[in-house]
């Protein structure tokens, strides 16, 4: 499958903009991040603690921390429509966000990763 037009302009823009691969999150805005997630059909399958078709975000932050590549991994699968398996064994393109803008997808990136401390944001 290849990459649509808007997904290889964000992907470069994040790649310009230095967000792709520092492993460093930001402080990220919440509220912004959860109405992105919510237009985007995220909350369908993620919830912040508890998992539904998808894994709860608390555990994709904890999955990750400490991973230097966490940001990138993430900016990448929620941009790029890749498969996804579910419990069932079924296989889904992963939604992609409905965002062409590298700073709202490096926000939501950056709020799922704040998520591991284990206070809510």
């Amino acid at each position: 499958m290849r990459p649509s037009l808007p997904v290889l302009v964000l992907a470069g823009a994040l790649l310009m903009a230095g967000l792709g691969g520092s492993g460093t999150a930001s402080a990220a805005d919440a509220g912004k991040a959860k109405l992105l997630a919510g237009r985007s059909g995220c909350l369908k399958c993620h919830a912040e603690d508890k998992a539904k078709d998808g894994p709860a975000y608390r555990e994709i932050a904890a999955r990750y921390k400490g991973n230097a590549e966490a940001r990138a991994k993430l900016i990448q699968h929620v941009t790029s429509g890749e498969k996804v398996k579910f419990a069932d064994g079924h296989e889904e393109a992963h939604a992609i966000v409905k965002s062409t803008k590298a700073e709202d997808v490096a926000n939501l990136v950056d709020w799922i990763l704040s998520l591991d401390g284990g206070a809510a944001n």
